[in-house]
């Protein structure tokens, strides 16, 4: 029950994060006259106002606090800040992305980024990769082949994208991060960043002008922030094959409103064939994760849902022990940090005592 709930939970996360973010990729231009950049540094400050709200009124501080505590060397901190500026240019190129014409080459990459993931977790951490999947691979492969053999490249927005996001991911399960502890710390570093943009690019005053501004900013703060925090959720209870299929419903939904809303050619962003190539590939990811899924379910013996991460993929149990450790210290600190000022209490009574 407990698995079959985690993969519930997991599979519902991931659908309506899609839903958000497909909302989210015409913010900008429902925020005219901002542009994309400034857009996505307005997104960031109303992302952490969001969960700033949402901690506070969820009580998870000491939650923050406590994991924060378990990052001893220098070593884990690093791999903890490190994800930050990835997760600022992917901010910045959803937002700039449609607004400036590169649409499609922005929803191409979220389209490749499954393969990407599924592709590392083969070679890098040993995860089993079947047929079907080696068989998506191979279209897409043939697809993003003939675009760069007839056109010469593959667009940077694309590769962008899909090259960006699996570090930040692999990096955040690496030291076991929880969802809302790894976004607060990379929209509160994000911060000063945006806010040198803000100003110096006249954002501040533009958004001030327009009454519009004053509804759609909060708005867009808390469909990013919600939107991220499901996105997390998912990717750590779901394994990463499973994570990586459910991802395509976004690209989905960002391919329809590109060539709907935005009004982009399909040549603009890529050849006819290479569409259609990823596009099987899509189907036939779709096909290997319910075909395992129901195999599974049906031999009642769910290996892959039984656990979020696949394999050796992170955190290792030896992480998780470490966080769970820290923890507990952190704990002990707080009570032993009590009982010591009830002490000095105590002891200064005593001196005063004395001194009568």
């Amino acid at each position: 029950m407990l698995t079959t709930n985690q993969t519930f939970q997991g599979t519902l996360a991931a659908i309506s994060s899609s839903f958000l973010f497909s909302l989210m990729f015409l913010f900008g231009l429902f925020m005219l006259p901002l542009t994309g950049t400034q857009v996505a540094s307005w997104r960031v400050l109303m992302m952490l106002l969001s969960l700033l709200i949402l901690v506070s009124f969820t009580k998870q501080w000491q939650h923050v606090f406590d994991y924060l505590k378990t990052l001893k060397t220098p070593k884990e901190w690093l791999i903890f800040i490190l994800p930050t500026p990835i997760l600022g240019g992917q901010i910045w190129l959803f937002m700039w992305g449609p607004v400036n014409g590169f649409g499609l080459d922005v929803t191409l990459g979220y389209f490749l980024l499954p393969l990407v993931m599924i592709i590392l977790g083969r070679f890098f951490y040993r995860e089993h990769m079947s047929a079907l999947q080696w068989t998506a691979a191979l279209f897409a492969a043939l697809g993003i082949g003939y675009d760069i053999f007839q056109y010469g490249t593959v667009s940077w927005v694309t590769l962008f994208v899909c090259l960006g996001y699996p570090p930040y991911y692999l990096l955040r399960r690496k030291l076991a991060v929880p969802p809302i502890t790894g976004l607060l710390s990379d929209l509160t570093l994000l911060t000063p960043v945006v806010l040198i943009m803000l100003y110096s690019s006249g954002g501040f005053s533009v958004a001030a002008q327009n009454i519009k501004f004053w509804y759609l900013l909060p708005l867009l703060g808390a469909f990013s922030a919600l939107a991220m925090s499901l996105t997390m959720v998912a990717s750590s209870k779901l394994p990463v094959s499973l994570f990586g299929a459910l991802s395509y419903v976004e690209p989905m939904l960002l391919f329809v409103l590109s060539i709907t809303v935005l009004n982009q050619s399909l040549d603009e962003g890529g050849s006819l064939f290479m569409y259609g190539m990823i596009t099987l590939a899509l189907f036939i990811m779709i096909a290997d994760s319910v075909m395992g899924y129901l195999r599974r379910r049906r031999d009642n013996h769910l290996h892959g849902y039984r656990e979020p991460q696949v394999g050796g993929f992170p955190p290792r149990r030896r992480l998780i022990n470490r966080r769970i450790d820290g923890v507990l210290a952190a704990h002990r600190f707080r009570k032993m940090r009590r009982y010591q000022k009830k002490m000095d209490r105590i002891q200064r009574k005593i001196e005063q005592l004395d001194t009568k």
